[in-house]
C-alpha cells in the first residue's frame, strides 16, 4: 500500500510504503499524483520512505516504477529514498545515477533529515 506523506512543501511529493506495494498501488495513488503535479512544475522533488512496515513490490509495482521513473526522467529535481532494506539501497546506487538530478539514500531513522534536504 502506498500513503501520501501529508505536510511536505508545494515541490516535494512523498509517499510511504506499507504492506507490500502493488502495481494498483502505482496506478491509483502514485502515477496520478505525479502526472498532476507535473501539470503544475516541471520538476519534482520526491520522497520515497519505505520503514518498518514495509515488506516488498510485486512485479507490476516494479515495472511502474520504472516507467513512471525513465517517462519523466528530466522531472526528478532531488529523490530522496529512506529505508534500511539493503537490496534497494543496493539499487538505488546501482541505478541512482541514470536520474540526472540529484537521489539520495537515507535511513529510516534519518527521514526527518530527507524531508529537510527536499525542502532546501
Amino acid at each position: 500500500m502506498l500513503q501520501r506523506v501529508q505536510g511536505l512543501p508545494d515541490n516535494v511529493l512523498g509517499f510511504e510504503a506499507k504492506g507490500e506495494v502493488t502495481g494498483a498501488d502505482y496506478e491509483a495513488v502514485l502515477i496520478p499524483a505525479v502526472e498532476e503535479m507535473l501539470c503544475r512544475r516541471s520538476t519534482i522533488r520526491f520522497l520515497y520512505y519505505l520503514g518498518e512496515e514495509f515488506r516488498g513490490f510485486d512485479a507490476k509495482a516494479v515495472w511502474d516504477d520504472a516507467k513512471v521513473g525513465l517517462q519523466h526522467i528530466s522531472a526528478w529535481e532531488r529523490v530522496a529514498v529512506v529505508t534500511d532494506v539493503g537490496w534497494i539501497r543496493m539499487a538505488v546506487k546501482a541505478f541512482g545515477f541514470v536520474i540526472p538530478g540529484h537521489v539520495r539514500i537515507f535511513g529510516n531513522n534519518e527521514l526527518a533529515k530527507a524531508q529537510q534536504w527536499l525542502s532546501e
